[in-house]
């Protein structure tokens, strides 16, 4: 027996109320897609901003956090796409749902990996200051920010040819018989046990950088020749990392929550269920980054301050 039939797509409870009604739609639509609307409008100006000064193309950090900034913005825009496509009850072929949920799933890995480097560039420059501007370069940042595209295209093309090993024949149709998101594209055994292998692998490998160079960087802030509030504020952005790693990798985990409790709860239920987790673990994550560097670093505050007013004269204490 074929893949496809020992392993069907994951479906929800049918049983009773199977769909939201139009007032209940309309107003999770409304109220998850204005924050969408504005912080992608946020993410887009601030990704002019590390484009518009010389300083924040030619520095390591900036140049990481506009790779994790692009990453995060994509992912909203893609998720976003899929949420108006389940709310107006559009349904896609497998095929075409196979393309959209491989860009997401591209971008969603993008980002753990990018905040992996970003928290080794901070531990290099408190543990090593003489030697930060030779090893984070602008060169060896460019090929940090391609080893961590190439690390998620390979995961994106090994799910692609799983897929592809399917006998979709053995299927009814093509045409998918629920709305597109991850979980229907787990066709078989080998790629739902696949998916979980790579993301627990993803969700240690980022833990663990992300604690060690905290750690190294404890240990350094207690040395002599150690700048304390460099040290300190380091310390501070590796904690960020972390609660950032935390809620970007809760989306990439959350398959196996809501496949756990589809059994047990009516679908209306789990639709519910997966709104409040998209608002918590898609749209959040994603704007992080711009209200956290945004706000925090005083080299791009002024400046995006600056473009989000429309380049209205703004008076700041700082200058970029």
């Amino acid at each position: 027996m074929s893949d496809a039939k020992q392993f069907q797509p994951v479906s929800m409870n049918l049983t009773g109320q199977q769909y939201q009604g139009v007032l209940e739609r309309v107003l999770f639509s409304t109220l998850i897609g204005m924050p969408c609307c504005v912080f992608l409008f946020i993410n887009s100006t601030m990704l002019f901003t590390l484009r518009s000064k010389l300083v924040f193309r030619e520095t390591s950090r900036y140049i990481l956090l506009y790779n994790l900034l692009f990453a995060d913005t994509a992912q909203l825009a893609f998720s976003q796409l899929l949420y108006i496509l389940a709310a107006s009850r559009i349904i896609l072929t497998y095929p075409l749902c196979g393309v959209l949920v491989m860009f997401t799933t591209l971008t969603n890995d993008i980002s753990p990996l990018t905040l992996v480097m970003m928290s080794l560039e901070r531990y290099v420059a408190v543990c090593y200051p003489l030697r930060h501007a030779t090893i984070a370069s602008i060169r060896n940042t460019g090929v940090a920010i391609i080893v961590v595209w190439s690390i998620s295209l390979v995961n994106v093309l090994v799910r692609g040819l799983l897929l592809l090993t399917l006998s979709f024949k053995e299927l009814e149709s093509l045409q998918m018989k629920d709305v597109c998101s991850d979980m229907p594209m787990l066709l078989g055994p080998t790629s739902y046990n696949y998916d979980r292998a790579y993301t627990y692998f993803l969700f240690v490998l980022a833990t663990w950088a992300i604690i060690s160079s905290y750690i190294g960087v404890m240990v350094a802030a207690r040395s002599a020749s150690t700048d304390r509030a460099s040290a300190q504020k380091a310390r501070n952005t590796l904690l960020l990392h972390l609660l950032q790693l935390g809620l970007s990798l809760s989306s990439t985990m959350h398959t196996t929550v809501v496949q756990s409790v589809s059994t047990i709860l009516p679908r209306l239920e789990i639709v519910r269920m997966k709104n409040v987790f998209y608002v918590f673990i898609y749209i959040l994550p994603r704007c992080l980054t711009s209200l956290i560097y945004g706000l925090r670093d005083q080299t791009i505050r002024p400046a995006l301050l600056y473009h989000l007013c429309c380049r209205l004269t703004i008076n700041s204490p700082s200058k970029a």
